[in-house]
C-alpha cells in the first residue's frame, strides 16, 4: 500500500522514528497509526539489544523531590556520549525514571537481580518492568528502549536510590 509523505511526516513526529523506518513500518500495517507505532517500538527492542554491550560514561544524575519536600529520588543514567546527555529528551527520561523511583519504590533494577526465592511480583520489584506511573501502557524498559532506538546510544540505569522522611 503506497503511503503519503503527510503520514510518513506525522509517525516521524510522534515517534522520533528515522523517515524511512516510519515509511516501511506504515507500509507494513496498510496504513495504521498504532500498528506501525508497534513495529517501531519492537524494532527499538531489537536496536537496544545489539547496543547492550556498548560502554556507557556519560550520562546525568537526578533527582526528584515530591512537593511536601518529605520524599526524594535520586537515580544515574548513562549513555555513551555527554552530546546525548545534554539533550532534552535524555533529561526527561532521567526525570521520568527518578519520578517512577520515588513513586513505585522499587527494589531491583532488573529481573535478574532479584534474589532467588524473593517472594512478590518481579514487575514490582524491578524498576525496568514497573508500569510508567504517568502511562501505564508502557514500562520503564520500553521508555529506555525508545530512547536508545532514537538516539543511536546505549542508555542504562547504573543505580537508584529512594528517600523518605521518617522510614
Amino acid at each position: 500500500m503506497p503511503v503519503s509523505p503527510a503520514a510518513v511526516k506525522e509517525l516521524r513526529e510522534l515517534t522520533g522514528a528515522g523517515m524511512l523506518d516510519c515509511k516501511k513500518a506504515l507500509e507494513e500495517a496498510d496504513g495504521d497509526f498504532e500498528k506501525a507505532k508497534e513495529i517501531l517500538r519492537q524494532k527499538g527492542h531489537a536496536a537496544a539489544a545489539k547496543r547492550a554491550e556498548r560502554a556507557t560514561a556519560e550520562g546525568l544524575v537526578q533527582s526528584y523531590l515530591h512537593h511536601d519536600s518529605r520524599l526524594g529520588a535520586l537515580v544515574e543514567v548513562n549513555c555513551e556520549s555527554d552530546f546525548v546527555a545534554r539533550t532534552e529528551d535524555f533529561g526527561q527520561l532521567v526525570q521520568n525514571i527518578a519520578l517512577q523511583v520515588a513513586a513505585t519504590n522499587p527494589s531491583y533494577l532488573a529481573p535478574e537481580d532479584i534474589p532467588e526465592g524473593t517472594e512478590g511480583d518481579p514487575r514490582e520489584l524491578s524498576l525496568l518492568l514497573q508500569p510508567f506511573v504517568r502511562d501505564e501502557s508502557i514500562t520503564i524498559q520500553d521508555m529506555m528502549d525508545e530512547a536508545i532506538r532514537k538516539t543511536g546510544e546505549n542508555i542504562r540505569v547504573r543505580r537508584f536510590a529512594r528517600f523518605e522522611l521518617g522510614r
